[in-house]
């Protein structure tokens, strides 16, 4: 997976996926992207001030502070936070950055993919997946 990859192909090479700007609020769009991604099988961990769980995963306060490989960080937050959420991104290691609806950054997409990753922006994770199939080619997640 690298910089040139399709949403489709980002989301059927990933398992760990960081959702940055994710909240306990069952009306917010991150709460309900991250019950379906849960549901399709993906590892997710919501990453936000504080403590606490969401959706029984517990949350990290930053991408850093996650202590296992992370594949994607996808990201609900304004455009403006989007670069530091890409540099973050590189730190970790991460092999893809994808920002939600609403949130496009030429600054992220620069220094997500300079670093080698896959890279998507103004779309939504779940409604891709469902759209394109990507269940199709088989689980995410290996136990």
């Amino acid at each position: 997976m690298g910089p040139e990859s399709t949403p489709r192909e980002i989301l059927s090479g990933i398992c760990t996926i960081a959702v940055v700007g994710a909240s306990p609020d069952p009306t917010r769009p991150s709460y309900g992207v991250m019950e379906y991604l849960l549901a399709q099988g993906y590892r997710v961990i919501p990453v936000r001030p504080g403590a606490g769980e969401i959706l029984g995963m517990p949350i990290s306060d930053s991408l850093a502070g996650i202590d296992e490989p992370i594949h994607m960080v996808v990201v609900f937050r304004s455009s403006d936070a989007a670069p530091e959420v890409a540099r973050q991104a590189v730190a970790v290691g991460a092999t893809a950055l994808w920002l939600q609806p609403g949130c496009v950054s030429d600054a992220a997409r620069e220094i997500a993919v300079g670093a080698g990753l896959a890279f998507a922006q103004n779309l939504c994770a779940g409604q891709v997946h469902r759209d394109e199939d990507v269940g199709a080619v088989g689980p995410p997640c290996v136990p």
